[in-house]
């Protein structure tokens, strides 16, 4: 973990501090992750394994759990999908020296929220954790069901939907993406504008993450007939993304 020279005002405008459960069986990381967040105002807890973590996670009440991925005893992977059964918008980042994409599909399609690679630096955690923690909600209201073409039809509010006959489920990431595009469907949706919309990064913030291109090829496997020739999450090359609901 590299400590870089850092001397921004990370600390968050809330009026109770605000708890983080870190679950990482390295103590230099354990230990750096507690002092960082401690000094930017937030209260911590941890754990070293993955069975003591999982009872922490669903036992306590927090704000956001950051979960390595290898972990003595039960890995991060099965961790988080412990915590979806119970919680499908508990925020959750993922701590991982695996960084393939397979791996990063594998955590995110159980619901993560995001991902950091190992070694990473302290200032882009803390703010990627603020992003999370302030994920922005769309404010227009809802619609709870979304239509695409004849045969696609999804619940927004159960995170479930029919594709014909074959029944899909969305992590709650995957829907705040679609429901964002079709509050937005007259126009193509950047790529910057869906890290500050959905996901809460700052713009002009520069992080290098590939969250929103993988987010975007999980839904076309489940939304398209042919993910590679997409018919309603569309590219438009230059300007972003778009969802044709038609």
């Amino acid at each position: 973990m590299h400590k870089p020279s850092y001397t921004g005002n990370l600390r968050p405008m809330m009026n109770r501090k605000l708890r983080i459960l870190i679950v990482e069986d390295e103590v230099a990381i354990r230990t750096g992750l507690t002092d960082v967040l401690v000094y930017h105002g937030y209260e911590t807890d941890f754990s070293a394994e993955g069975p003591e973590g999982l009872n922490k996670a669903l036992s306590g009440k927090f704000d956001l759990i950051l979960l390595d991925v290898m972990l003595p005893g039960m890995n991060g992977f099965d961790i988080c999908a412990r915590i979806r059964e119970q919680d499908k918008d508990q925020p959750i980042i993922m701590l991982t020296a695996k960084t393939s994409d397979e791996d990063i599909i594998q955590g995110l399609g159980l619901g993560a929220d995001d991902y950091v690679a190992k070694p990473f630096s302290v200032a882009q955690l803390v703010l990627r954790i603020q992003a999370v923690l302030r994920r922005s909600h769309v404010t227009q209201e809802m619609d709870s069901q979304i239509q695409l073409g004849k045969h696609i039809s999804i619940d927004t509010v159960n995170l479930s939907g029919q594709n014909g006959k074959q029944p899909i489920q969305f992590t709650r990431r995957e829907m705040d993406v679609l429901q964002y595009l079709k509050c937005n469907d007259t126009r193509p949706i950047p790529r910057e504008e869906l890290l500050n919309k959905v996901w809460g990064y700052s713009k002009n913030l520069d992080i290098e993450t590939r969250t929103v291109d993988i987010h975007i090829a999980k839904l076309r496997r489940k939304i398209e007939i042919d993910p590679k020739e997409p018919q309603y999450l569309i590219t438009v090359r230059g300007a972003g993304y778009r969802l044709v609901t038609e």
